[in-house]
């Protein structure tokens, strides 16, 4: 399939005016990444969250934020799975990219005992990074602290813009061939 992401322009008059010191804002700015094209879900998500921090300082050095973003996004522009569920990663994987009607191979039947003994989470993210690199998105994952896994999927020619966010929300991502 060829890469769609011309599909999905820039629009600055969609985008809301923030101060550039503004957390929010930056919050603004990865759900408008994690969710190319879809102006109405991440202003859904960036509701969720606001919602969620009601009534919570707004310190973006307190990583609460993420984790509240992580329940704004789940399942639909995010991922969020303990180290082992593999079959919860799958479908989550599935279901995200079924919103740019891609199915992600998975490199064999996930169904077959033997083939599925021999996989785990980090090894179907690279699967997943590999495969949804060929249509143009990335995969990334962030840094959780523990033994679970948490990401997002982007556009891959914003793979720059990314790194440069999210190193100023202080929040460690990784391409999905590198897991954490």
């Amino acid at each position: 399939m060829p890469d769609n992401s011309d599909d999905y322009e820039d629009s600055d008059e969609l985008q809301p005016t923030f101060d550039e010191d503004d957390h929010p804002a930056r919050v603004w700015n990865l759900l408008w990444l994690i969710n190319p094209g879809d102006e109405d879900t991440a202003l859904q998500q960036f509701n969720a969250w606001r919602e969620a921090r009601a009534g919570a300082e707004d310190d973006s050095s307190d990583e609460s934020w993420l984790w509240d973003l992580k329940d704004a996004i789940d399942w639909r522009a995010g991922f969020y799975v303990d180290w082992k569920d593999t079959d919860s990663f799958v479908a989550a994987l599935d279901e995200m990219a079924a919103r740019w009607s891609l199915r992600i191979e998975w490199g064999g039947d996930l169904d077959d005992e033997d083939f599925a003994a021999d996989i785990d989470v980090p090894t179907l993210m690279a699967i997943a990074h590999d495969r949804l690199r060929e249509y143009g998105y990335t995969v990334w994952n962030w840094n959780t602290g523990g033994d679970a896994y948490a990401g997002w999927i982007a556009l891959r020619r914003d793979d720059e813009a990314m790194l440069a966010l999210c190193s100023v929300l202080g929040v460690e991502v990784r391409p999905g061939s590198d897991p954490f």
